[in-house]
């Protein structure tokens, strides 16, 4: 997954935008921009800000650096509804809440792994799915 799609991306529940990307893994591609920046139009994931933010405070989208990043497992949160969405192997998963019962273990399982690295607003209280269900 590039950092870019998130100019894009909104909460498939209540298409709340931007959402917050908290990077796991990522690799480092040599590539060049495909065309001069900024290549986001409204939320620069790199930076976690609005372009319009960034142009306030007078600072160069970050593209350069940006596009040589692919983010192999990463967690995308929905600040609006507190649903968070797994990215893994660089795809993010980000299906409603009717579909995700089927991957209830499966999501579990991924914030066991990463707990001791995502905020507990995601391991504790995220939804649909989180930790402390299972001490229920």
């Amino acid at each position: 997954m590039k950092y870019r799609l998130l100019d894009i991306l909104a909460c498939p529940m209540c298409k709340g935008f931007p959402l917050e990307l908290i990077v796991l893994e990522k690799e480092k591609k040599e590539r060049q921009l495909p065309s001069k920046p900024p290549l986001c139009e409204l939320y620069c994931a790199y930076k976690g800000k609005s372009l319009e933010e960034l142009k306030a405070r007078k600072e160069a989208a970050p593209c350069e650096e940006c596009f040589q990043y692919e983010i192999t497992t990463a967690v995308l949160y929905c600040r609006n509804c507190g649903r968070w969405f797994p990215v893994i192997n660089g795809i993010p998963h980000m299906l409603p809440d009717y579909i995700r019962k089927d991957e209830k273990e499966r999501e579990l399982e991924f914030l066991r792994k990463y707990a001791d690295r995502l905020p507990e607003k995601i391991v504790k209280k995220g939804l649909p799915h989180n930790l402390s269900e299972e001490n229920k």
